[in-house]
């Protein structure tokens, strides 16, 4: 390359001959290859020429722009010289006269250093013989921080001349006076009532007078004990402000100068090394101070806890948790202000005692509002005018009793899910004992109150419980109602609220095992209201037996009155039930045809006959051929296993059914208990073909 940039014949290079390449050009080339070149060199030409005044145009106006500069600076130029000028001139004489006065002082330099040392001197003397006088001046003025560091200064200037009698004096005087202050300053420290602030400042003077470290450390903590028992007393009696007031007083006052006992007694004694100390002094110290910061957080939250307490149920829970909060984000940084400290105790467990207090509380309440709720039901049933309007009213009963229930419960449900706030700084759920808590909610709160509903609607159905017919109907309905819709509406809303995933828990109590009770109460209260109304209907029949003399009774010329009565009291209770229960077979519940069941022609098919037909044979029978005819029908009659007391189904055939198989089994047994004449026996014909020709509409089972 460097033979190739001075050969002549390269365009490029300083050494090119024009002559020499045309010359070689003509020689080694063709016609062809001379006109490409020709072609070539014209082209490069007109580039580097359109490429130069490129140049030129783009930098035209910084050539002119620096051709002013250039004529601008040759007149500045011209000034700056005779600036530069004058100034040489000028420093020429400085130089001068600054060489005639380190002349003129050269003999009394010397003699200035020696008079200022000895001025220094003088000074430090002066300090040491006012000494005495100024820190009395400054005990007066309770300056004691600035005695004690005049002090300590003073200390070396007499480490150094104290064996000068002059100066021994002065240090008596000295040590005298700072003795006293070292007792006053004492006395100050064990004093009650002082901050610790001011603690922290005498204790931190007193190490610089030299007390005993070790005694100094337990004095203090047993100071500051005393102090921030002060302040606990003082919160005790805070009963009339809110929660959040309160936890901002004990914040700002008990925990704040616990912070600042802590870190003072932990800068002062368990940062710092004494030689003069024992080699586990620091280690003890720390562990001192650990059990001192426990047991008056200990207090400090058991006072909290006491008045979280007495507020659930009463205050607001909202405002009680945001100043627990606070505490609790105080206590955090409490953890973070020393190393080694550790605080055993925190606020989440006392915010998940409050949860359960609270639960309990929503508990009691929930069962008082069930309580008056049924109190309500039964001043409702009591002041019913008519049936008609009894059966519309059970239905309304029944439906705000059911809603007020639910939408109670859902209310308290929300209510408690404020514990779970994910803008609260703590968070119970993330423990085992927060844990429990939520699930606490779901077994204690709304398993046990669902309970206590069945146990208590339970109690309604006993047989020493005197309830009104109507009100078991109510409470089986709304039993009914629960276990139908309401118990997995709640259970599910419960755990999507507390995100609580009982299907695969075997602790938790599955939501079948309270339907399965809901339902069993709801039967008992239907079998119980069967009962109780079958016993009214028996009541009636039983009267009209039992007190009737059938062997001295005319001849009937119509159904007696009681049996009417009971046909109306049934037809009162079908539509009662007809409102809260659909009927089988037919929308109304009513048959609309006569059974041509064989079992009731063979109960009645020998009292059936005509009247004159039955007189005239009525009278030839004798005893024996009485008993041979009628043995067979009057044995099966009574013999017959009918089930009376069985569970009945939820609907109105079923109920009403019941009903009518205990009276008809009491008429049965009042019967055949009686002797009867001959028109004691057509009486009971009568009433049996009425009973026949009007019960038939309201059964099923005609056996």
């Amino acid at each position: 390359m460097g033979e190739s940039n001075a050969t002549p014949f390269d365009m490029d290079s300083s050494s090119f001959d024009a002559e020499k390449y045309l010359e070689r050009l003509l020689k080694d080339c063709s016609l062809r290859q001379i006109m490409d070149t020709e072609a070539a060199v014209v082209k490069d030409t007109q580039t580097l020429h359109s490429d130069m005044q490129t140049l030129v145009y783009e930098n035209y106006n910084k050539f002119i722009s620096a051709t002013d500069t250039i004529r601008k600076m040759k007149d500045d130029f011209k000034q700056m010289e005779s600036d530069v000028n004058l100034l040489m001139t000028k420093m020429q004489s400085i130089t001068t006269f600054s060489e005639q006065i380190t002349g003129t002082l050269q003999g009394t330099r010397s003699q200035l250093c020696r008079l200022s040392e000895k001025h220094s001197l003088l000074k430090r003397l002066q300090f040491l013989s006012t000494l005495p006088a100024k820190l009395k001046g400054l005990i007066e003025e309770q300056s004691y921080a600035q005695a004690v560091q005049d002090y300590l200064h003073a200390q070396k200037v007499f480490a150094q001349y104290g064996r000068q009698p002059s100066f021994d004096g002065i240090q008596k005087d000295c040590d005298a006076i700072m003795a006293d202050l070292k007792e006053t300053l004492r006395q100050d420290f064990q004093r009650a009532g002082n901050t610790a602030q001011s603690l922290t400042e005498i204790g931190e003077l007193l190490l610089q007078l030299d007390e005993k470290t070790s005694d100094l450390a337990s004095e203090m903590l047993t100071c500051a004990g005393k102090r921030l028992h002060e302040q606990i007393v003082m919160l005790q009696d805070q009963t009339e402000r809110d929660m959040l007031e309160f936890v901002d007083m004990g914040i700002n006052g008990f925990l704040n100068d616990l912070a600042l006992v802590v870190t003072s007694y932990f800068d002062m004694f368990v940062a710092k090394h004494y030689e003069n100390e024992r080699d586990d002094f620091q280690e003890n110290a720390l562990l001192e101070l650990n059990i001192f910061l426990n047991q008056n957080i200990d207090k400090y939250l058991t006072l909290v806890q006491d008045r979280v307490e007495s507020d659930i149920g009463y205050g607001d829970t909202q405002v009680m948790l945001r100043a627990l909060d606070r505490l609790h984000r105080r206590l955090q940084a409490m953890r973070n202000i020393c190393r080694g400290l550790e605080v055993q105790r925190n606020t989440v467990d006392i915010i998940i005692g409050a949860a359960h207090q609270l639960c309990d509380a929503h508990a009691k309440n929930l069962k008082d509002h069930f309580a008056d709720s049924l109190s309500a039901v039964r001043l409702s049933l009591v002041s019913a005018k008519s049936d008609a309007a009894t059966g519309l009213n059970l239905s309304d009963l029944i439906s705000n009793l059911y809603v007020a229930m639910v939408e109670k419960i859902k209310g308290v449900l929300q209510e408690l899910l404020i514990f779970l706030r994910t803008d609260w700084s703590f968070n119970i759920k993330a423990g085992h004992k927060g844990a429990l808590c939520v699930e606490g909610i779901r077994e204690n709160l709304l398993i046990g109150f669902l309970r206590h509903i069945s146990k208590v609607m339970c109690g309604f159905g006993d047989a020493s419980s005197s309830s009104p017919p109507n009100l078991l109907l109510v409470l089986s309905k709304t039993c009914l109602e629960l276990e139908q819709q309401g118990v997995h509406i709640l259970i599910a809303l419960v755990d999507d609220l507390y995100e609580i995933d009982s299907e695969n828990s075997a602790t938790l109590t599955h939501e079948t095992e309270i339907c399965a009770e809901m339902r069993e109460t709801a039967q008992a209260l239907l079998d119980a209201y069967v009962r109780l109304q079958g016993a009214n209907i028996s009541q009636m029949l039983r009267k009209s037996v039992e007190t009737r003399d059938w062997l001295n009774c005319l001849e009937p010329r119509s159904v007696r009155a009681v049996m009417k009565r009971v046909v109306e009291e049934l037809g009162s209770i079908e539509t009662v039930v007809a409102s809260l229960y659909e009927g089988t077979g037919n929308p109304t519940g009513f048959r609309t045809t006569a059974s041509s069941d064989s079992s009731r022609k063979t109960y009645f098919s020998n009292f059936t006959a005509s009247k004159p037909q039955y007189r005239s044979n009525w009278s030839n029978y004798t005893p024996s051929q009485l008993e041979s005819s009628y043995v067979s029908n009057i044995h099966r009659l009574f013999s017959e296993r009918v089930d009376i007391f069985t569970s009945v189904e939820f609907t109105k055939a079923s109920i009403v059914m019941g009903i009518i198989k205990i009276g008809l089994k009491t008429l049965l047994e009042c019967v055949r208990l009686r002797t009867f004449s001959k028109y004691g026996l057509q009486q009971i014909q009568v009433d049996a073909h009425y009973l026949q020709m009007n019960l038939w509409r309201f059964v099923s089972d005609e056996k």
